[in-house]
């Protein structure tokens, strides 16, 4: 069994940064990808960035923030980050760090809320 646990949500101005960390713990040899999702309200959930656990540290991105938001991990700690820059209104949204150990993404944190001031 895996578990994670957030923490780094907050209120920040637009063009302003925030990082997430998302611990875990756990089995975290059954881990193969880290993930963070996103869900504003009225829309639906949305992957944000990922970063392979196992095997390399192959990244995805969201093509919205593509240049502003950085994945990263540390092994030794087993602990994966979200640095966010410039900000937008649009990126409000709580965040939910996820692992992702068999076929689909199946443990999740527990949501940590970003609000971005205009």
């Amino acid at each position: 069994q895996v578990q994670v646990i957030e923490s780094g949500g907050g209120l920040v101005q637009a063009g302003g940064s925030l990082r997430l960390s998302c611990a875990a713990s756990g089995r975290t040899s059954e881990m193969t990808y880290m993930g963070w999702f996103r869900q504003a309200p009225g829309k639906e959930r949305e992957l944000v960035a990922s970063i392979r656990w196992s095997g390399g540290s192959r990244q995805y991105y969201r093509d919205s923030v593509k240049g502003r938001f950085a994945v990263s991990k540390d092994t030794a700690k087993n602990t994966v980050y979200l640095q966010m820059s410039s900000l937008k209104p649009e990126d409000t949204a709580v965040y939910y760090c996820a692992v992702h150990t068999g076929y689909d993404y199946d443990i999740w944190g527990q949501g940590t809320q970003v609000t971005v001031s205009s």
